[in-house]
């Protein structure tokens, strides 16, 4: 189980438009390091380093050392959590938009009827 704090630094670590560039990076090519990674986004080594940092905090991508390089990965089971959590909100919402529409419905329904009846 996720707890409640632990799904906002999931979110705060993905929600920003560079992390989710990282993310892209490293799906798209495998683990990779943070110079590597600056190669294919528009921020410094420096800036990927901190977004990498960040990423790593929550949990989304683990950094492995070879010899002097650290190569980063994307924790798929991490990615997971985001992912069904996200699915989980995407149905609340749809229950919502259900919701909504039968009362839109039943006003334009009733201010029919009421134009009718006059």
């Amino acid at each position: 189980m996720t707890s409640s704090g632990d799904l906002d630094a999931l979110w705060a670590a993905v929600t920003d438009p560079t992390r989710r560039q990282v993310l892209d990076v490293l799906l798209a090519r495998g683990p990779a390091s943070a110079t590597t990674i600056a190669a294919h986004v528009s921020v410094t080594r420096q800036a990927v380093a901190k977004h990498l940092a960040v990423l790593s905090r929550a949990g989304v991508v683990r950094a492995d050392r070879h010899g002097r390089e650290v190569r980063y990965a994307v924790d798929p089971d991490r990615l997971d959590v985001i992912t069904r959590r996200m699915a989980e909100i995407a149905a609340e919402w749809d229950g919502r938009l259900v919701a909504i529409k039968r009362i839109a419905e039943a006003v334009q329904l009733a201010s029919q009827t009421d134009e009718q009846g006059d």
